[in-house]
């Protein structure tokens, strides 16, 4: 009975178009007065715990100094250095975004913002060479979900955090499948690019050219150094490398590359606090709705059934999959990460999943979800910064999707793509 009003109440509420950090509170709510299964006060002292944890610091930080960074000039530095290597081979302008989009993502720390900064140059720019709006726009609304994967990454601060496991174990985690996910697409582009004859660029840097671009560069080049580098060296922690990468930005957009000036970084914090807000509203409920969800022992029923299925660990994590890409297809991120990790973590490690490992599964699987209709958050982001519509644009990512699955399925199955920087680490 518990379960069934606590799921019917949240579901009526998304399709009522409540957002999902009130519809998890409202549901709570509704749930505990009929029920009486917990008391209100614990529901809300459990909300306030779920907040009160230092790593989610670096959520609100981390999203100031992406969006700096991302439009303080650093995008075009790293485009115009991709491009020297990149620009003049068929299918070049792809590979450049694709390279781009890996470069930025260790800066901005999210996938939309990745979409928007690189999307905003590359997109038009592709489109002048010939080619197809809707590849164009498919390639950028895809790259950009490694942005969820090479860390700096808010989505796998959420998952630590939910987890237990460490922030930095899992930024060393998503190296290796970020990489994989840019091979792939990489491969992809090449292949497309030849078929339908997309050329490079003409023109040819002269030495001194390229040498100019390169100095230019190399302050963008510096931030993933100074925040990686300060976390797995011992220097930072990820929420005091936030705060470096955010000095770092306001140094590098206002004073080096003076792109942004003084007076408006007030209104890039208000967008970094709005969009922390969202995040963490989310958060803090689905932590009073989890609690209800222990109470009910409903992870337990979910993993005995799971397990009395079968032992093997290929089908469970198989079934896993293949419920987290149905659920990225309607849920926001953050959200399913935080109600789906307590049902689902139990499960995988009592077939031996590593729980870091598991993170970059679940990751991996809700980035596929920004870019798979009816709710793909870059699809939305992409079409905004071009003129393809969402439903050209939905049939132009089937194939995109098809290369994530692919790379989604050596990650879960080949655990060293994930573990091995992270065993270094230990």
């Amino acid at each position: 009975m518990t379960f069934l009003l606590l799921f019917g109440t949240f579901i009526l509420f998304l399709l009522l178009s409540v957002p999902i950090g009130i519809a998890l509170g409202l549901s709570s709510v509704v749930t505990i007065l009929g029920t009486n299964i917990i008391g209100m006060d614990t529901f809300t002292q459990r909300m306030i715990e779920g907040l009160n944890n230092f790593p989610l610091l670096a959520v609100p930080l981390f999203a100031f100094a992406g969006d700096i960074m991302g439009r303080g000039g650093i995008a075009k530095r790293l485009l115009n250095l991709a491009n020297i290597f990149f620009g003049r081979i068929t299918g070049g302008l792809g590979v450049v975004t694709v390279i781009a989009c890996l470069f930025f993502a260790a800066i901005s720390g999210t996938g939309s913002a990745t979409v928007a900064a690189i999307g905003l140059i590359m997109i038009p720019a592709m489109i002048a060479k010939g080619y197809a709006p809707p590849f164009a726009t498919a390639l950028v609304a895809t790259s950009g979900t490694v942005g969820t994967l090479i860390p700096p990454s808010v989505t796998m601060i959420i998952y630590a955090v939910t987890a237990g496991v460490s922030v930095t174990q899992m930024f060393a985690a998503g190296i290796g499948p970020g990489l994989l996910v840019g091979i792939a697409l990489i491969t992809f582009t090449l292949y497309y690019a030849n078929k339908h004859k997309y050329k490079g660029e003409e023109n040819q840097y002269t030495v001194k050219e390229a040498f100019v671009i390169f100095l230019k560069a190399i302050p963008a080049l510096l931030v993933p150094v100074i925040v990686l580098g300060g976390i797995y060296g011992g220097i930072f922690t990820p929420t005091e490398a936030a705060g470096a990468a955010c000095i770092y930005g306001i140094i590098l957009s206002v004073f080096v590359y003076k792109e942004i000036k003084i007076t408006e970084l007030p209104y890039f914090a208000f967008n970094a606090c709005m969009l922390s807000a969202a995040v963490l509203l989310i958060i803090g409920m689905s932590a009073g709705f989890g609690l209800i969800l222990t109470v009910t022992q409903l992870p337990v029923t979910i993993s005995s059934f799971i397990i009395d299925i079968g032992t093997n660990m290929i089908v469970i994590l198989l079934l896993i999959n293949v419920l987290l890409l149905i659920t990225g297809t309607f849920m926001e991120t953050n959200a399913a990460i935080v109600i789906l990790t307590p049902i689902l973590l139990p499960i995988v490690t009592a077939v031996g999943v590593d729980p870091v490992h598991f993170g970059l599964i679940m990751v991996l699987n809700l980035a596929i979800g920004f870019i798979t209709p009816p709710l793909g958050a870059n699809l939305f982001m992409a079409t905004k910064v071009s003129n393809v519509s969402y439903e050209t644009l939905a049939k132009s990512i089937i194939p995109w999707i098809f290369v994530m699955i692919v790379v989604l399925l050596l990650v879960t199955f080949i655990p060293s793509i994930s573990l091995y920087l992270p065993s270094i680490l230990r």
